[in-house]
Formats: structure tokens, sequence, C-alpha cells
């Protein structure tokens, strides 16, 4: 079954899985999109974007 945001409902691509893993909580069953992550948490969609690809080029693991 696709992950899909807790939010919105939105389905979630495997980066937006990996970051809220790597910034909330390794745990997770849950997610939020982007957009709802953005929000919840006062930031632009472009820093977690920024994220993304610094986490990325660092190898962490989560992403794919």
């Amino acid at each position: 079954m696709e992950p899909r945001c807790k939010e919105c409902g939105a389905p979630l691509h495997p980066d937006e899985v990996a970051i809220y893993r790597r910034m909330v909580n390794r745990g997770a069953r849950e997610f939020l999109c982007i957009r709802c992550f953005a929000r919840e948490f006062g930031v632009s969609e472009e820093l977690i974007r920024e994220k993304i690809r610094h986490f990325k080029e660092m190898g962490c693991t989560l992403f794919g």
C-alpha cells in the first residue's frame, strides 16, 4: 500500500517519507507531505527540499 499524507491524504514520494523520518521520528508509520510538513513546522517547502538534497548528498541511507 502506497503511503499517504496523514493530514491531506496525498500520495507520498519516498523522499517525503525519508525526510519525515530523518527530521521527526525514525520509527514513524504516518507521514506528512512536503506541503503539510512545511505548514506544521512553520518553514518553507523550499527549505524542506534543500534539506532533502543536503541529506542525499551526505549519503543518508534513509534516502534511496
